[in-house]
């Protein structure tokens, strides 16, 4: 159902769970795991989420919303499901490291709620994004209508969540829903590439900067002082001090 691998610092998770790595509640709770088995470790600093099917991750799966919606307690299992599926997408959300969706394929719903706990996104043009709840008289209620306000503005979530519409990855990046499109053939190389790089960077330096643009997101609060707060902190990084002593020899040369 997923698969980890670690090289050069970065943390690969595929999902693997045919046809369209829907959202079973045995989905939910393997993906928990697999996060768990990542925050053990040390030896990353950016993860990289992708799937092996044709989609990226296509939202619910049927069955077992089909059976909630028929119980006689349904309104209370979909509270339970919905709330497991924002406290780990919260989890994701709050790693102290770089998050990287690549989106191959079809996002949409918990799909792409999922995608928009990362911090950067990169989709093949071909690839549909969207929350389309609104079409079954439902929301986007594992976040997405916080996380995309919060991305794009009110106006545009608005656009797409009220209109239920769904997007191409060009679109996308025009819209700001992801940071790069590119054909599907060149998708994982670019992928890969932008992984690698931010992975050769300084792991104290991402963990702070991440921590202080979450600041600047979070309403009624200034980051200004997470800023100081982390510029006192990097002054003490080994790594900070290796690169910075390297940098005034080197423009003393």
């Amino acid at each position: 159902m997923f698969q980890t691998s670690i090289a050069g610092q970065i943390a690969t998770l595929t999902m693997s769970s045919p046809p369209v790595n829907a959202l079973s509640e045995a989905w939910i709770a393997g993906l928990a795991r697999a996060i768990s088995g990542l925050e053990a470790r040390d030896d990353w600093k950016v993860l990289h989420l992708r799937s092996d099917q044709k989609v990226f991750c296509a939202g619910a799966e049927l069955k077992e919303m089909s059976a909630r919606f028929d119980a006689a307690d349904g309104p209370d299992r979909t509270y339970a499901y919905v709330a497991a599926i924002q406290r780990l997408y919260a989890r994701i959300e709050s790693l102290p490291r770089v998050t990287l969706a690549e989106i191959g394929g079809a996002a949409l719903g918990g799909g792409f709620e999922l995608a928009l706990v990362c911090d950067l996104r990169i989709a093949a043009t071909e690839a549909k994004l969207g929350l389309p709840e609104v079409k079954l008289g439902l929301i986007p209620g594992a976040g997405g209508t916080q996380r995309l306000t919060r991305l794009v503005g009110r106006g545009l979530a608005s656009r797409l969540i009220l209109g239920a519409e769904a997007v191409d990855g060009a679109t996308a990046e025009r819209l700001g829903l992801v940071q790069w499109a590119c054909p599907r053939a060149e998708l994982a190389a670019r992928a890969a590439e932008i992984a690698a790089r931010i992975a050769a960077l300084p792991a104290a330096a991402l963990a702070e900067a991440k921590r202080c643009i979450a600041a600047a997101a979070t309403p009624g609060r200034g980051g200004y002082g997470d800023e100081l707060e982390s510029t006192r902190n990097l002054q003490t990084d080994a790594e900070t001090r290796e690169r910075i002593s390297a940098f005034i020899a080197g423009a003393r040369s």
